[in-house]
């Protein structure tokens, strides 16, 4: 992949009338080598979720070299650097730190160096990002006014860390203060230099269930001694297919995906259960309820239509609830980034089946949210898939062995958004009040 340069870091007034992103965001020239160097460094080091001791280590230490006062060791690994700057509102940054257990395929230099690990989704980029961004808000607080938390989450990809984070007492312990507004940013298969949003409803919620019904096991001579718990899971995965086509409106979406069915060891032998692991994807709290309770529901008469003792047991293993980024937030950080980037790299984004847990962090203070996705591969490569009509087979998606951005024009906007939109929601710092006084007068 080429690696060469398509954003720059030039910047106009904000939509506030604030000089503050242009001169905030001029040491990143100099300071782009450096994020290269450790972006790479975490890529060849990747960490699963609630084992990122590593990445949160660097994390920290970057923070304090930066004057943030920083908590770590939330929720296990999780890492807060607070940075107190006057009055003004509260914005919290977040980004996630875990990798994938996928093996790399990538060919480079940097690749994981841990077997059976990769940061195959780009979390690597996110750090890196934030901890940029992080630098370059600390060096040019003289221009905005506030409090910023730059938050490194862990275990994203289980959808269990910023909850975690949030009942180790992230808000209720104050280890951070409560937020006025969550933002966050993901890299995605798009064009590096582009910026995609999706108001309101943005990524779906995602239920993962292991259902295991239970039966009477017994020898396969003598079936009618025997209560078959295979007979009864696969008429439940047969069934259960009939809760989208049939109870969710054709106005709604809804996904319940059946992706793991274990019985038995041996041919002539009845087990005594059987589990059934299952995904459900919605982006409506109504909807979500509703095709969770058909689920339960189709469970439990399965196994009373097969005559079991004994009701099916269902383990939640991993919930990730609908991410909706809030309209006012989306609309003035887009005129940020329209002003610092040009309408060209803005495109509106359909509502995505994957799902994130940053929203958590927004809801549990009750803050609005906006979270937007970063192009990170190769414009010139994208463009040609595009025009093909050939992104899916062309372009790796997010999980993939081959996944891996473009460094620095990704690095490069990642920084820029996230330093942006940062500035667009905290105050003005004193040296451009009298600038914005004037605009607003």
């Amino acid at each position: 992949m080429s690696d060469s340069d398509t954003t720059g870091t030039t910047a106009n007034a904000g939509p506030r009338g604030s000089s503050a992103p242009a001169a905030v965001l001029a040491p990143l020239d100099d300071r782009l080598a450096d994020l290269v160097a450790l972006y790479e460094d975490l890529h060849r080091h990747p960490e699963l979720g609630f084992q990122e001791t590593r990445t949160a280590a660097e994390a920290a230490r970057r923070l304090t070299g930066c004057g943030y006062d920083v908590t770590t060791g939330i929720a296990g690994t999780g890492v807060a650097g607070v940075l107190r700057n006057g009055p003004g509102p509260v914005v919290l940054l977040r980004a996630d730190m875990d990798a994938l257990p996928v093996t790399e395929n990538s060919g480079l230099d940097y690749a994981s160096t841990v077997p059976g690990r990769m940061h195959a989704c780009g979390h690597d980029v996110h750090v890196t990002c934030l901890l940029g961004a992080a630098d370059l808000l600390a060096a040019g607080r003289d221009h905005w006014s506030g409090t910023l938390i730059a938050l490194f989450q862990p275990a994203e990809e289980v959808g269990s860390g910023a909850r975690a984070m949030i009942d180790a007492g992230l808000y209720s312990k104050s280890l951070v203060p409560t937020p006025d507004v969550v933002l966050a940013q993901h890299v995605a298969p798009l064009g590096a230099g582009l910026i995609a949003y999706c108001p309101g409803p943005c990524m779906a919620a995602a239920d993962s269930l292991e259902i295991t019904f239970h039966g009477t096991g017994g020898h396969g001579s003598r079936p009618e001694t025997t209560i078959d718990p295979i007979l009864m899971a696969a008429s439940f995965v047969q069934r259960v297919q009939s809760v989208v086509a049939r109870e969710v409106a054709p106005k709604d979406q809804a996904v319940v995906t059946v992706g793991s069915f274990h019985a038995g060891d041996t041919a002539n032998v009845i087990p005594d259960r059987a589990v059934v692991r299952l995904s459900v994807r919605t982006f409506d709290e109504t909807v979500r309820t509703a095709v969770l309770a058909a689920i339960d529901r189709i469970a439990r008469a399965e196994a009373a239509a097969s005559g079991a003792d004994r009701a099916p047991d269902t383990e939640v293993l991993d919930s990730f609830p609908v991410t909706v980024n809030d309209a006012t937030t989306l609309r003035e950080v887009n005129e940020q980034f329209t002003e610092l980037f040009g309408e060209q790299r803005l495109f509106a984004y359909e509502p995505a089946t994957g799902s994130e847990d940053a929203g958590l962090l927004a809801t549990a203070a009750g803050a609005p949210l906006y979270y937007w996705w970063l192009g990170g591969w190769d414009p010139e490569e994208f463009r040609t898939a595009l025009a093909a009509g050939r992104l899916a087979q062309d372009i790796p998606s997010n999980h993939s062995p081959h996944f891996v951005p473009v460094v620095r024009p990704t690095l490069t906007m990642g920084v820029e958004a996230l330093t942006a939109a940062a500035l667009n929601r905290l105050a003005p710092g004193e040296a451009d009040a009298a600038g914005v006084a004037i605009r607003r007068g």
